[in-house]
């Protein structure tokens, strides 16, 4: 069964934060808030943890997971971030986008595409997860925590209350952080930098905003 640790969230409280931090450097998994939908993770240095979440979730190895960073210079140290996208990303970050770009050799193989070596990468606007990576310092995993259909493994079940979640997952992860919020239930916008240009593989929340900059840009 899952702790469950009440985390404010604006200050989230020192004293769960370092508990949740000295659980995660052991390789526990945990269900927690982010700037878009609740999602599951855990140290990004903790390999047998990472295989859990992906045991979890039913991903397959091919399929590349998520990470959050502090900031835009922390992305640097795992990804490589061209011209172009470094100047529409820090006006975007932090915010609710997923970044897909080349992965460095920092980055994990357990996390990427092993095809083309990407990963997805966001920063997030959301205090709980800020302070944790700021504590952890290490970037977390962070993969939507949808259900899967046991019917169909393949297809996810529509978000739930933070509270269904709890119940659903309790006996599944090692950490729950209650933010006393409901999540958000748009995912995030994705945006794929390994090219020349943006290309936006997922339209999420914030969307509008990277549609303006593009506007902008072209007409600069």
């Amino acid at each position: 069964m899952a702790t469950t640790y009440e985390l404010h969230p604006q200050n989230p409280q020192k004293r769960n934060v370092d508990q949740i931090v000295k659980e995660l450097r052991k390789g526990a998994i945990m269900l927690y808030p982010t700037d878009t939908v609740y999602a599951i993770g855990c140290d990004l240095e903790a390999k047998a943890a990472i295989k859990r979440v992906r045991e979890l979730k039913q991903m397959s190895n091919e399929k590349p997971l998520t990470f959050l960073c502090s900031s835009l210079s922390n992305i640097a140290e795992y990804a490589v971030v061209q011209d172009f996208a470094y100047r529409q990303m820090r006006h975007l970050v932090p915010g609710p986008y997923t970044f897909i770009l080349k992965a460095t050799k920092q980055a994990p193989k357990l996390v990427m595409n092993p095809k083309r070596k990407t990963t997805g990468i966001r920063v997030p606007e959301n205090a709980i997860c800020q302070t944790l990576l700021e504590e952890l310092g290490n970037p977390v995993i962070s993969t939507s925590a949808r259900l899967v259909d046991a019917d169909s493994p393949y297809a996810e079940l529509p978000y739930l209350s933070r509270y269904e979640l709890f119940d659903a997952l309790e006996s599944q992860v090692d950490i729950i952080i209650d933010s006393g919020e409901d999540p958000n239930y748009e995912p995030s916008t994705i945006v794929d930098m390994t090219g020349d240009e943006p290309l936006i593989l997922r339209k999420g929340q914030g969307f509008d905003a990277v549609e303006d900059f593009e506007m902008a840009d072209d007409a600069a």
